[in-house]
């Protein structure tokens, strides 16, 4: 860990999920960048969704890994989340931070308190930084804002 505050989660289950984002960067289909991502999303009730990213030759249609995971999940009556691990490079070879796009924010938002949500950013098991969401979409919008 780089210095970043304690974010209550416990070391060992932080490197699980930097272990399953990394084994998730095999599934990746990334002909065109060859940029590579791999997610392992922490369910509420302690499951864990991995996701890749997926591209398209028509590029609009591309799916990063942080919605794969997510959308896994939802599409299983998932809705409640505490973190993801995020990991990402090209060819896979991890040598700084992959952060969520905006619209993976976004999707994020849609599911997670951004009080409490963990994002975490990886290269390995001893290179890591944890975020809440909120500090990555500071006045994000989300479905409070409907209420």
């Amino acid at each position: 860990m780089d210095g970043q505050k304690d974010c209550g989660m416990e070391k060992k289950q932080i490197e699980e999920l930097i272990d399953t984002a990394i084994r998730q960067l095999e599934f990746s289909y990334t002909p065109y960048s060859g940029f590579k991502v791999g997610a392992a999303l922490l369910a509420k009730d302690g499951k864990v969704y991995g996701g890749c990213n997926i591209e398209n030759a028509a590029y609009g249609p591309t799916n990063c890994a942080e919605r794969t995971a997510f959308f896994k999940a939802v599409s299983e009556g998932v809705r409640k989340f505490d973190a993801i691990c995020i990991v990402g490079g090209k060819d896979g070879v991890l040598t700084d931070y992959a952060a969520p796009c905006g619209v993976c924010r976004q999707v994020m938002m849609e599911f997670c308190d951004p009080e409490t949500f963990q994002v975490i950013l990886a290269t390995g098991k001893d290179h890591y930084d944890v975020f809440t969401l909120k500090e990555l979409l500071p006045l994000g919008f989300g479905p409070a804002n409907l209420g």
